[in-house]
């Protein structure tokens, strides 16, 4: 898997509406999100996925959202805001080597990462840094791009989760992509 980071102006491909008809946020999100959780996106570019999380949630739920890049991020504020969606949406700018959610320690239901992983340079830490934010028995949907990520690359990815304390609990069906469901099955194992 590459290490690169999506150019910004692609935000605006990955943010149209036309791309709901291949990959409909709530046919993905709706096994796995209901009212209520604490669900967090992580490289959530423009909020393609975080809009619909936030009204998955409803109105006593919360969605972390978390993208490398301050102009996605600032984008997804003002389609937040224009959907009303903004009281449910908390938005960080993460840093390249760490996601910056050491504070949400045992807090988060839900996690999804959308063609995410095959641009994180230590892969590892952050699905330790996803775990350690997950409630026991939470849930990661990591889903990556046919295109850029082979099946050997992503079995990969599903065996350094094991190692850091996943269990892969069911392979998703997404359009064009690599999926699996994995739930955190215990504690991170020590270096």
């Amino acid at each position: 898997m590459a290490d690169h980071v999506c150019p910004f102006w692609v935000g605006y491909l990955l943010a149209s509406p036309v791309r709901k008809l291949l990959q409909s946020p709530q046919r993905i999100l709706g096994p796995y999100v209901t009212e209520g959780m604490n669900v967090m996106d992580i490289g959530c570019a423009m909020g393609f996925f975080s809009l619909p999380l936030a009204r998955l949630v409803g109105t006593t739920g919360k969605v972390y959202c978390v993208d490398l890049q301050e102009r996605m991020i600032q984008s997804l504020e003002r389609r937040a805001k224009k959907a009303g969606l903004a009281d449910r949406i908390e938005t960080r700018v993460c840093a390249q080597d760490s996601l910056g959610v050491d504070d949400l320690a045992g807090q988060i239901d839900f996690v999804l990462a959308f063609a995410v992983f095959h641009e994180v340079p230590d892969r590892s830490k952050a699905l330790s840094e996803i775990h350690a934010a997950l409630k026991p028995s939470g849930k990661l949907l990591a889903a990556e791009p046919r295109k850029r990520v082979s099946e050997g690359d992503f079995d990969e990815l599903i065996a350094i989760a094991e190692r850091v304390g996943y269990s892969a609990v069911e392979r998703a069906n997404i359009k064009s992509s690599h999926a699996v469901v994995l739930e955190r099955t215990g504690d991170v194992p020590a270096e």
